[in-house]
């Protein structure tokens, strides 16, 4: 009698895929009768192989609680920021991110999701049959190709007079230097008015690189970005940071962390660049 063969896991394959991972987190915590938020369409757009990466990755299940925290940030300074008048909200490496869907938002908000075609059409798929709550676009396109990115800035800054910009889980796979140009970019559209953004600590960045990162640098996706300066880098490309949230300060409020975690999670966090200390934080930046 022939035996059944077992499905092997997925394991990550590019950048893209680790939108999956990120969605199968949103998932999990969705279906927490506690959830901090709630994304009804993470599970299909993680599928099995987002399961299968967050299993498969060095610590892929370790840190969920920052994984939602940022989520949870991310949302509450978006609608901090619509309250100001935002008209367009550009979100760069947008991901299997379902903002569009399952936030509250104005019909006439204009909504752009930037990122590789296959990711998009793979998100395209999943969410055919739903209808976004806002005016909402996609582009494909390689944020790396500076002249594409710039030209496409350009055009946006004529469409709107309020530009929110969204780069969630983007900047860590970039250089200093072009992390750098992308922040000149933005800077430079007289429109674009907000970014919110999440950094790391050099500290943090090496831990990750002995874990997580090891396989990620294997397929083309190295953890890179921690500035020394941490948000005052952003200074000198034309932003400046008007509101710093730590994300394990955070995630402390809703008992998320393990428990010697929410230990440290208690103390006051200090203004001083966190440097060696593993941190990591969601931050709004005003254009200068």
């Amino acid at each position: 009698m022939a035996k059944t063969q077992t499905a092997q896991p997925q394991v990550a394959r590019n950048i893209s895929d680790t939108a999956r991972w990120a969605a199968y987190f949103r998932a999990r915590e969705t279906e927490r009768p506690d959830a901090i938020f709630r994304d009804r369409y993470a599970r299909r757009l993680c599928g099995q192989h987002g399961v299968d990466i967050a299993n498969t990755l060095p610590d892929g299940n370790k840190h969920a609680w920052a994984w939602v925290t940022r989520t949870y940030l991310f949302d509450r300074f978006i609608e901090q920021e619509l309250k100001q008048g935002v008209d367009l909200v550009l979100n760069l490496a947008a991901g299997l991110d379902a903002r569009p869907y399952r936030m509250k938002l104005a019909a006439s908000l204009q909504w752009l999701e930037v990122d590789l075609p296959e990711i998009l059409a793979y998100k395209e798929e999943i969410l055919a049959n739903e209808t976004p709550t806002c005016t909402l676009q996609r582009i494909r396109l390689d944020l790396a190709d500076g002249n594409a990115r710039r030209t496409l800035f350009e055009e946006l800054n004529r469409r709107a007079q309020k530009i929110l910009v969204l780069t969630e889980g983007l900047l860590i796979y970039l250089s200093a230097d072009e992390v750098g140009v992308l922040a000149n970019d933005l800077a430079g559209g007289t429109n674009f008015h907000g970014w919110i953004l999440d950094i790391a600590s050099p500290g943090l960045l090496r831990m990750m690189q002995k874990t997580t990162g090891k396989h990620l640098s294997e397929i083309g996706a190295p953890f890179k970005f921690a500035p020394a300066e941490g948000p005052d880098f952003f200074k000198a490309h034309g932003w400046e940071p008007t509101e710093v949230k730590g994300i394990l300060k955070t995630a402390t409020q809703f008992k998320r962390p393990p428990f010697f975690l929410r230990l440290l999670g208690h103390w006051p966090e200090s203004k001083q660049p966190a440097g060696n200390r593993p941190w990591s934080g969601v931050c709004l930046f005003r254009k200068k």
